[in-house]
């Protein structure tokens, strides 16, 4: 190693000097040293998340999740169309003969379906389907606040049209008498929970709702579209979970009524 003296000064003061500099460039060393520890746990960091994201997981898609769907507290499920081609696919495909068939008693409402599963299904079951028949109706769009829902067995339900008449897609004659829910409330909630190792959202009548979720809102009629009810949804249920839920808006979307939408009731 070689070493400039300064034969100005004394041998004292060149060894000051000296010192000085070596104790400067120790720090400089000690600076680096902490910055790459710091640039490692931030690397580590970033390496981790990718895998921490992986562990959350959305459940597996489901048939009926391509209907309007919901569950009833007694855990029956529960079917609508969500067009005409969506409505003939209902009756045709998924209604069966110990089920139970829902209407709301306006033009322009979702064929509707209780899945009885060979169950009888009790007035709480037969209540909750007929209010989501209600708010699978136009009544939503047009915001009527209550309105009457009838239900038959799916013998009654036929596509037979009286002589000289025709049916178009997802239109369907019923015969017979038929039970009656009257002035079958437009009350609708959207759950959320933590299920078999994944996160989920659903939606349906509050009272079927509130049986399942850990979380909830209430959904009533109002101004905002769909788009900005689902962002809402999104960041209260995200703020409740307090971390990833690996959930979007293209998961609740689905779910909402058409028509104005207010979220509201935070539970």
């Amino acid at each position: 190693m070689r070493v400039e003296l300064d034969f100005t000064i004394s041998v004292q003061e060149n060894a000051d000097r000296y010192y000085a500099l070596a104790k400067k460039s120790r720090k400089k060393l000690d600076g680096l040293a902490k910055g790459a520890e710091e640039i490692r746990r931030k690397m580590s960091q970033q390496a981790k998340a990718p895998l921490q994201s992986a562990l959350v997981r959305k459940k597996e898609r489901r048939w009926f999740e391509k209907f309007r769907w919901c569950r009833t507290s007694e855990g029956l499920l529960v079917v609508a169309g969500r067009d005409a081609k969506g409505n003939e696919q209902v009756v045709k495909k998924v209604m069966a003969d110990d089920d139970l068939y829902f209407h709301a008693d306006i033009h322009g409402a979702a064929h509707t379906v209780l899945k009885c599963e060979g169950k009888r299904p009790g007035a709480i079951s037969k209540q909750e389907a007929a209010i989501f028949a209600a708010v699978c109706s136009k009544a939503w769009q047009e915001q009527i606040p209550a309105i009457d829902v009838y239900s038959v067995t799916p013998s009654q339900v036929s596509k037979s049209a009286p002589s000289g008449e025709s049916i178009g897609t997802g239109a369907f004659m019923v015969y017979g008498g038929r039970e009656w829910f009257k002035k079958t409330p437009l009350e609708y909630a959207v759950g959320f929970r933590h299920a078999e190792g994944a996160f989920e959202v659903f939606a349906g009548p509050p009272s079927s709702v509130r049986s399942m979720a850990q979380h909830f809102v209430g959904v009533g009629f109002g101004s905002a579209s769909k788009g900005e009810a689902a962002k809402l949804i999104l960041k209260i249920f995200s703020s409740k979970a307090q971390k990833k839920i690996g959930l979007g808006i293209d998961d609740i979307i689905p779910l909402l009524p058409t028509g104005g939408l207010q979220v509201s009731a935070i539970k």
